[in-house]
Parts: C-alpha cells; structure tokens; sequence
C-alpha cells in the first residue's frame, strides 16, 4: 500500500515537507539495488546503439540495467524494472489497488462528463435571466463541450511526456476545473459565462481521453478491455444522469444550481485523487527512479530510456509529441473513420438531449423533472448491454489473445450488432413517438441507443488500443475531439431540426446517416490487417 501513496500527490507533499525521510523508495535505502538485476549474468553485457536498444528495451532482449551508447557516444546505464516483480510496476500491483484506480478513472470521468448535460434543463431559466435566445443558451452546452474536445488534444500527449507523467494532470486540472466553476456561477452576463464553459471544458478533459490510457498502463491488454468497457459507459452514464438531476434542480432553483451540484460532486472526487490516485506511467516512473539514483550516487551516466532517447530530440521533436494527436487522427483511415462512426454516436446523444423536451413535454406532457427521467431508459439499456458484452471479452477476446493467429480485428464483431441497432433505435423511437402511441415505446426505442454505444464505443477503444498500444492515449484524444466535436454542433441544429421536419422525419435523417456507416466496421474486419500494415504507426507483428 505504501508503495502506491508515495506515488499519489499526497505521497509527494509529505515527502516534501518531511525532506524525503517519510514515504521513502527501496532505492533511497539501498542505492545498490539498480545493479541487482544484473547479478548472476555469465557474458559481458553488450553495448548498443540508442536506436537498437529503444527497439529491445521491454522485450527482454537484454538484461535491465546495462551499458548503452547514446548521443555523442556518451555511454549510460540503462535504469529499468529492479526485476520482473518490481512492485512499483503497475502491472504489479495488487488487484485492489488497480479496482480502485479503475474506479477512480470511472467517477472522475462520470462527474466530469454530467458537467454538460446538467445544464440543459437549466437552459429555459438562462433565457429569463440573460435574455438571450435559444440558440444562444444552446451554446453553453456546445462550447462547453468544444472545450474538452479541444482539451485532450493538449493533455493527453502531454500525458505521455516521461517528465511530466498522468497522475499530476488529472489532479492540477480538474483542481483548476472545480476553481474556474466559481466565476461560471456567479457569471453576471452571457458572454462571461461562455467563456468560463469553454475554459471549464477545456482544463478538466484530461480523464476523457487519458482515463483509458490508465486502465491499459495496469492491466495486459486482454484484461484492459473490461476496464475500458466499464470506463466508457460511465462516459456515458454521466450524461444520461445530468438531465434527470438537472431536471428537479433547475426549475426548483434556477441554472445557477446545476452548476453547484456538479462542482461540490467534483470536490469530493478530486479529494480522492490528493490521497488514492498514484503515478501509472511507466515512463514516468522510471525517469523519475533514474533522476533520483542521479542525485544518491552522484553518477550521471545512469538513465531512464526515455531520457537516452530524448538526447537524440531536437525541439522540433518534441513539438511533435505534442502535435501527435492531430496528425494521428488525420493521416490513420482506420482512426480516422472509427472517431468518425463513434463521433455519430455521440452527436445523436447530444441532440436527443433537445430533442426528449419537444418529445415528452410537448407531446406527452411531461414536467420537467419527468422529461429527465426519459433518459432513465438508456441506463437500462447499459444494465442489459453491458453484461454480455464483458462475457464476450471473456470468452471470445482474451481465449485469443494470446494465440500467435490473433489479430486486433478479432475484437470488432460487436460492432456488427451495434451499426444495425443504431439506426433500428432511431427509427423506432422516431416513429412511435406521437400521442396516439404510449410513452413507453419511445423510451424502449431510445434503449436500444445503448447497445450501439456499449458495442462500438467500447470495441473501437479497444481496437485503436491495440492497433496504436505506443500511443493510446493520443489516440483516445483525436477520438474526444471528434466525439466533442459532433456533440457540440448537434445540440445547436436538434430543435430546429424537429420542429421543420417532425420528430419521426428528423429521425428517419439521422437513421439514415447511420445506414451509410454500417458497413466501416466490416470493411475494416475484412481488410483492417492490409490497413495496419500500410502505416507506420500502427502495429505490425500481429
């Protein structure tokens, strides 16, 4: 336990504050452990080329520690795992610790995301108190959403930076983000506001596209996809419950408390990110192992791998690195039109968030507190989809995954019944929604929303995962952009939308959108192998 609230920013201030003699590592009591996993080595260990050995660095083509050559034939000694039970690996840790950092990605990525759709029962009261128009009070739901589709794009190749690590940006953010909430309620006009959204937005996404890069530094990639399953439905739990909270809140006490609700849930999650949430990094980890063994032994010559790496990067490459998640999202065809098919997904979300009012109140005369409570049909969709879709994993993913025939396009079968329900979803609850039909049938339609979404959110994480393991997180970033993106610009259109066309014709529009994506998911079971091998990035031993 000791060895994961060191590494927690609670870990990190005690240390501080007590000089580094509370919390301390194996290395600081005896800094000759680096050396240990070199004894009982017969052959003199070889020196390689920095190039050769980022290529064998984690294969166990060598031992752990010894000599390489890097820039200006300066030589290092490699600091790596003190063994294969190193318990500061966090593919090490105990299965509490990696359940409960899980669920701490889980919450924080809940608490975040029912940020936005909290405000849109509140949106008839920022009208009054504002005078704008609808359009207008539309945009605190988009811009907000704009922020932290924008966000990860920074964030999460940031994330991958050994000296900087994930676990202080989840914390120093979503501080800020819970700070910047303040002048957001007590916005005294429109533009003030939309401007704090936006901001809001943009420094608390960190979790959106990182969280998933969490869950894969912990756990074998097979097992992973549980973690990520259950991640990305609290994505999308956060905002179905957004409008059945805000829809008792806003009416009873005005938009201002849709804001409050949501800030205090974030201050009790980023009081449990102080105390339980430690570095996951393996980069991280071991830079910040090699700076330290630096400073106890005086010699200079020990270094991490992503330091021996990073003497050979000019500034050019760093900036790269941070632009990584634009030029992987716009030149991969599979990332490109897997952000493009979950973005879908994710802009009709957003748009039924304007869409349940005219449907349920206007038709069906429910009150406002009631209309939240049609989005309770989704999370009953999640209950019935989730289940079997982790059987699945179970038994027809990780069975698999350690045989030399898998391939990463192994996973994506479930996206076959998610593409179909997708537009079944859209005309059904299109269709039956009407005053001659009973409220019922719409919610049931809205439920099958939730199999597409369990079935090709979670396989596409899963597959890009797999495909790009070197850059996951960058990845899951153009992924938010794409997904924010389309959440943004819908809400904006969804009314207008409706009252021009009808509920059923508007939907029937977006069913049959849906229809042209159905074949990307078998297009790319059939030729994803021939795509991969084409680029660069992605991974070809498999």
């Amino acid at each position: 336990m000791a060895t994961q609230i060191r590494d927690t920013q609670f870990g990190h201030l005690v240390r501080f504050l007590s000089r580094n003699k509370v919390f301390r590592y194996p290395d600081e009591i005896d800094p000759s452990l680096w050396k240990r996993p070199l004894q009982g080595d017969t052959d003199p260990a070889p020196i390689l080329p920095a190039e050769q050995a980022n290529e064998t660095h984690g294969v166990d083509k060598q031992s752990p520690n010894t000599p390489h050559v890097g820039e200006n034939d300066q030589e290092f000694n490699l600091i790596d795992w003190y063994g294969p039970d190193d318990p500061e690996n966090p593919q090490n840790w105990s299965s509490k610790w990696k359940l409960l950092v899980a669920f701490l990605m889980c919450i924080l990525n809940f608490s975040f995301y029912i940020a936005s759709s909290i405000y849109v029962p509140g949106i008839p009261s920022i009208m009054e108190d504002f005078g704008v128009n609808e359009i207008v009070a539309t945009l605190g739901l988009s811009l907000f959403t704009l922020g932290y589709g924008l966000g990860p794009m920074l964030w999460s190749p940031m994330s991958e930076i050994p000296q900087l690590g994930r676990s202080p940006l989840y914390f120093w953010t979503f501080l800020t983000f819970i700070l910047l909430q303040l002048p957001t309620g007590f916005a005294v006009n429109m533009p003030m506001f939309l401007v704090f959204r936006v901001l809001t937005g943009f420094v608390g996404s960190p979790p959106l596209a990182t969280g998933g890069a969490t869950i894969i530094d912990m756990y074998d990639p097979g097992s992973a996809g549980y973690g990520i399953c259950i991640l990305s439905s609290f994505g999308v739990l956060g905002p179905v419950f957004g409008p059945v909270i805000g829809g008792f809140a806003a009416p009873a006490e005005g938009w201002r408390w849709t804001i409050w609700i949501f800030t205090w849930l974030c201050a009790l999650v980023v009081i449990l990110l102080f105390f339980l949430l430690p570095e996951t990094s393996a980069a991280n980890i071991l830079y910040r192992r090699a700076k330290r063994l630096r400073s106890i032994t005086g010699d200079s010559r020990l270094r991490s791998q992503s330091e021996i790496d990073a003497a050979r990067h000019k500034l050019k490459d760093h900036l790269i690195v941070l632009g990584r998640a634009f030029t992987l999202t716009f030149s991969e065809p599979i990332v490109f039109f897997m952000d493009l098919y979950s973005a879908l997904l994710y802009g009709i979300l957003f748009l039924w968030f304007e869409s349940f009012p005219l449907v349920f109140g206007d038709i069906y005369g429910f009150s406002a507190g009631a209309q939240g409570l049609a989005f309770l049909g989704i999370f009953i969709g999640a209950l019935v989809t989730v289940p079997p879709f982790l059987l699945w994993i179970k038994h027809g993913v990780i069975p698999r995954f350690n045989k030399p025939s898998f391939k990463p396009e192994m996973v994506l079968p479930p996206t076959f019944v998610g593409a179909i329900s997708l537009p079944v979803c859209l005309f059904w609850y299109g269709w039956t929604a009407r005053e001659s039909v009973h409220w019922i049938l719409p919610i049931i339609g809205s439920s099958l929303f939730t199999v597409g979404v369990v079935t090709l959110f979670n396989t596409v994480f899963n597959y890009l995962g797999i495909s790009y393991p070197a850059y996951v997180a960058s990845i899951f970033a153009g992924n938010a952009l794409f997904r924010a993106s389309f959440g943004a610009s819908f809400p904006l259109f969804a009314r207008e939308l409706f009252r021009q066309l009808g509920i059923g014709p508007g939907n029937s529009l977006l069913g049959g959108i849906a229809i042209c994506f159905i074949p990307i998911p078998f297009i790319f079971y059939r030729y994803g192998e021939k795509i991969r091998h084409m680029s660069k990035n992605a991974r070809h031993d498999i």
